[in-house]
């Protein structure tokens, strides 16, 4: 049986040994690669390839999300697993949306992480269970605001993205060259058709569906 090969990424020295450790005493798991930034993990794969990327999201200089993109760029067959403190659903949704094929909790118990290690390897996704369940209720929301979304006129969409990015109805009128009438006009047809009933509810929407990037999201 081919074994695995683990490409480990993640700043601190310390962590890549425990999980280093950990992976190694799995019969399924070879070779175990560690490096400590987005920037080297880039430069390794490319020179020598891992089955699995154990990806940390927050590390200096390229953050996580960047370096899961330019892997995916670069090798759509890339397979990821991010490793991360962080539990929030929006980190977890970015990174499958980056094109991670997993994410885990470092919080969760140790068996799990050779687990998600071996499922990503033979070409399945791994989601911890608790944040599986909210994505997946996640995905259902985002798709009815998608269908809402599309009920915009190409013009309510300029309106509704420059509102849900903060911007008041005079700035918006003033760059899309329209009245503040008008630009009130379109936040009330706008409300209706989304069924919200205020901008941020807008914002929130629009994060949802990738028209707003989160603040400095994994770096």
């Amino acid at each position: 049986m081919t074994k695995i090969s683990v490409l480990l990424v993640d700043d601190h020295a310390v962590v890549r040994e425990g999980y280093k450790s950990y992976l190694s005493l799995s019969e399924k798991i070879g070779t175990i690669y560690e490096v400590d930034s987005g920037e080297s993990a880039c430069q390794h794969y490319m020179q020598q390839p891992a089955d699995v990327v154990v990806m940390d999201l927050s590390m200096p200089g390229m953050g996580g999300l960047e370096c899961i993109r330019r892997l995916i760029s670069r090798e759509p067959r890339c397979k990821i697993l991010v490793f991360s403190i962080h539990n929030e659903l929006i980190y977890a949704t970015r990174a499958i949306k980056s094109g991670a094929k997993g994410y885990i909790c470092k919080s969760s118990v140790p068996e799990t992480l050779v687990e998600a290690v071996c499922s990503i390897a033979q070409g399945q996704t791994y989601i911890d269970a608790p944040m599986a369940q909210q994505l997946a209720v996640n995905m259902i929301t985002e798709q009815n605001d998608e269908s809402k979304i599309k009920l915009l006129s190409p013009r309510e969409f300029d309106v509704f993205c420059l509102l849900a990015n903060g911007n008041s109805p005079r700035e918006v009128a003033e760059n899309l060259h329209l009245s503040y009438k008008t630009v009130c006009n379109h936040s009330t047809t706008i409300k209706e058709k989304l069924a919200v009933k205020t901008i941020a509810e807008f914002t929130l929407m629009a994060t949802r569906q990738g028209l707003i990037e989160p603040d400095k999201l994994g770096d």
